[in-house]
């Protein structure tokens, strides 16, 4: 069986004045509160979570290969991915 690749999703951002729609986002991406952590399997159904609140987390490619997309995404090494643009401080 090959390798599957994972991410790692963090929380960057709260909830408050957000739709419900991308509060259950997060919950059924396992994240509870900032700064909070989760590491998921590289699937089709996460990814498209992950894009619709990629507003709110940071995401890295912890085992396997994986392209990444948006804005402040890392590679498992910790450098920015080639198509990420740096986080806006």
């Amino acid at each position: 069986m090959a390798e599957q690749t994972k991410i790692r999703v963090t929380q960057l951002k709260g909830l408050s004045h957000r739709p419900e729609a991308q509060r259950l986002i997060l919950k059924g991406l396992g994240l509870r509160r900032i700064g909070h952590t989760v590491e998921l399997r590289d699937t089709p159904p996460i990814r498209g979570m992950v894009v619709k609140v990629q507003h709110l987390v940071a995401v890295e490619v912890v085992k396997g290969e994986a392209k990444l997309f948006g804005g402040r995404h890392r590679n498992a090494d910790g450098t920015l991915h080639a198509d990420a643009k740096p986080a806006k401080k």
